[in-house]
């Protein structure tokens, strides 16, 4: 795959935006939801868990597994990134 869907992409450069918009106590207490996701995305692709590396990787992390469930057919992906953009404070 040389590109990530339309929706796809659109919804994860407007959870990036919105994550590099926040403060860092805002950022940190937000953490657990972008983690969850990272971690149910690469429990769907990888198998195996994502390292811990702090919320200032996180995104980046998100932003790999988001191409790698986006390889593997994951449907739903551009309405779970939505969910948690809308999530975040």
């Amino acid at each position: 795959m040389n590109r990530l869907p339309e929706d796809v992409s659109r919804e994860l450069e407007r959870v990036v935006r919105r994550w590099r918009e926040l403060s860092a106590d805002h950022a940190l207490a937000a953490s657990g939801m972008v983690r969850e996701l990272v971690e149910d995305l690469a429990a769907t692709t990888a198998g195996q868990p994502v390292p811990e590396l702090g919320p200032i990787v996180l995104i980046d992390q998100l932003r790999v597994l988001v191409w790698d469930a986006a390889s593997a057919g994951v449907v739903d992906l551009a309405d779970r990134l939505a969910d948690l953009r809308r999530s975040l404070p």
